[in-house]
């Protein structure tokens, strides 16, 4: 129990220190040190709890209750202050309706609120615990650097607040890990919305025009969100008497549909499913740790947990039928979206919206199989995700552009990053890294359950071939002499790149024992069965990833063992090799462009399809769960 308070407290405390540091060299230290210990704690709750069974923990809540209601409270106070001072009128409705229903809960239940057990800890909370305290700890390091470009050189025009984004960063990781280890429904809904509210102020932390409606925009759907899980706990409380997650899977189907799918509504919009992924594109706004933040190990994943949570109550039922076909739809949509998208940041959030959008379809059908694989996911997409995206804003600080049209030779300006970046992607897609061995299984599992479905991972996974190659392809393309510019890359940004490629090799090379360790023992306490690897394919995958390696180590000497020769333009080149004379005497340029198809995959087109769908499914859902 002391590790899991601490995981909560120690880093809510850390932002209060930072948040009254102004020194930058003291800033730098304590978010080291405080990165240091969560990754610590974390290791430690690993080492402590993975050989033991689920473990519940009463912890005092009388007096936690009333300081949560209070700052509830005074949140909703800020929130409604920020609404009206921006006439954000659908904000203040949703903040009076939220308040409300919390002042009625308090006033009927009050002092007749029994819970239990108030925080948990199993092998799922452990999975999640260490996405969360590893790979956003090294989101907080990477974030030292980064931010001090962003001030000092990119951005003078920007108020520097990093003591108070360094607060709220912190906040954020508090407030998740009392998302994961909560048992009480209401501690769950305080952490929840707190990670909502960081999320609109670190989406607005430019404070232009731009960033002010982003953040506003995800406030509304979040909020939206929370409303809808706010009513599933009060429904739950009311029809039987208890809030506690753990009471809600004895219950079954015919007692727990209703409030499991207003919950699981509010996992769609943290999730950023269709009909509610404009949040996380207007999020790209943010600075690049915001957005590896949001996107990779916390905010969207938060959505993807609670909704798993409740795997078992939705297997076999057409409510979970339609939340999955949300999934698929979304998974499909966002996949043939991101091939028309040439701004990298873009490309990495439509992808993230599609594999999430794998995660909720198996997480809908609710079978052992779709839970194993559906976890899969969550932990190879959280380390891949994050490396492309601070690789990314690395590029962006370097070359002053996240085109990708315009990252052509970044293998030789930027050979380091380019290496990782290919790591990053190679994760994403290529056997035998984990999103493929993922897939795999999701397909296997979606092929057990109704062939139907697999459509979706079929084609869904047979699009993310396309604009991933294409991007690889372009950081290795060399068109015209560049010079090395990586020294300028500074220190702190250096140790999360590089500890995150190797965590997204030796994540594939021991995911076995990861699942046979953590995946399989959750599966089978849930479920009474799970499935595992056979020794076969774990030789086979073993060798693949043997052969994989050879990959990256190819490149280190790039530019210097390797002979780069001029490619034949189709007639004489000229002008140091970027320009030819054709047959009829013409000097013509050399270019070299990706195909991003616009008029077939474009936005617009494929958004507005997507859109009317999922609303339909999702209406679909909520009347399906009152049948």
């Amino acid at each position: 129990m002391y590790l899991l308070v601490f995981l909560i407290i120690f880093p809510l405390l850390a932002s209060v220190v930072l948040l009254s540091l102004k020194t930058e060299r003291l800033r730098g230290w304590a978010v080291k040190f405080s990165s240091l210990a969560i990754s610590l704690a974390v290791l430690g709750l690993l080492a402590t709890t993975f050989h033991q069974d689920i473990q519940f923990f009463k912890a005092e809540s009388y007096l936690v209750d009333k300081l949560m209601f209070f700052i509830e409270l005074a949140l909703a106070g800020y929130l409604l202050y920020c609404g009206l001072r921006f006439k954000r009128y659908r904000v203040i409705l949703l903040i009076l309706l939220q308040t409300m229903l919390m002042i009625y809960f308090e006033s009927f239940a009050g002092r007749n609120l029994l819970v239990e057990n108030n925080l948990f800890v199993d092998k799922f909370s452990i999975i999640m615990s260490l996405i969360v305290g590893i790979i956003g700890s090294l989101i907080c390091i990477y974030s030292i650097g980064y931010m001090h470009d962003f001030h000092e050189e990119y951005h003078k025009e920007i108020k520097d607040r990093r003591n108070f984004f360094f607060f709220v960063i912190f906040i954020f990781l508090s407030a998740m890990f009392g998302v994961i280890f909560s048992n009480n429904l209401l501690w769950l809904y305080f952490f929840w919305e707190i990670t909502t509210i960081c999320s609109f102020l670190l989406i607005g932390y430019k404070r232009t025009e731009e960033s002010r409606n982003n953040a506003f925009s995800a406030l509304e759907i979040n909020l939206f969100g929370g409303l809808a899980f706010l009513v599933g706990i009060i429904y739950l409380y009311k029809t039987v008497g208890s809030i506690e997650l753990s009471q809600i899977m004895l219950l079954g189907k015919a007692g727990a549909l209703v409030p499991v799918i207003l919950i699981c509504f509010a996992g769609l919009t943290k999730s950023a499913q269709l009909p509610f992924s404009s949040w996380l594109l207007g999020a790209m706004v943010a600075p690049t740790p915001v957005s590896a933040l949001l996107h990779s190990s916390t905010m969207v994943k938060a959505g993807v947990y609670i909704i798993l949570r409740f795997a078992a109550v939705l297997q076999g039922t057409l409510a979970g039928f339609a939340l999955a076909l949300v999934g698929g739809v979304t998974f499909l949509i966002a996949s043939f979206i991101a091939i028309s998208q040439s701004d990298a940041k873009k490309v990495l959030a439509y992808s993230t919206i599609a594999n999430l959008g794998l995660i909720v379809l198996c997480a809908g059908v609710g079978t052992y199989e779709a839970m194993w694989a559906a976890i899969l996911l969550i932990i190879f997409h959280a380390v891949a995700k994050c490396l492309l995206f601070l690789c990314v804003g690395t590029v962006e600080h370097k070359i002053h552009s996240r085109n990708i049209e315009n990252m052509s030779g970044l293998i030789i300006s930027l050979p380091k990053i380019s290496i990782m970046m290919q790591i990053g992607m190679a994760g994403m897609f290529l056997a035998p890294f984990g999103m493929l061995i993922s897939k795999w299984a999701a397909l296997k599992a979606l092929v057990d359950y109704n062939p139907l479905l697999a459509i979706f991972v079929v084609f869904g996974s047979s699009v993310t071939l396309f604009f991933w190659v294409k991007w690889m392809g372009k950081l290795i393309t060399v068109v015209e002499h560049k010079d090395e510019i990586e020294d300028r890359v500074s220190k702190s940004q250096w140790f999360p790149l590089m500890a995150l490629s190797a965590l997204t090799i030796v994540i594939c090379g021991f995911f076995p024992l990861v699942s046979s360790a953590l995946i399989e023992p959750y599966c089978l306490e849930i479920y009474g069965r799970t499935i595992s690897m056979s020794h076969g394919n774990i030789v086979i995958m073993s060798i693949m990833l043997a052969m994989v390696m050879l990959f990256p180590l190819s490149f280190i000497n790039y530019g210097k063992r390797v002979k780069v020769v001029d490619a034949y333009l189709g007639g004489a080149n000229i002008n140091n090799n970027v320009q030819f004379r054709g047959s009829a005497g013409a000097t013509k340029n050399m270019s070299m462009h990706n195909y991003y198809l616009e008029d077939y995959f474009g936005e617009k087109r494929l958004l507005k399809f997507g859109m009317v769908i999922s609303v339909v499914l999702v209406v679909a859902m909520l009347g399906l769960s009152l049948r």
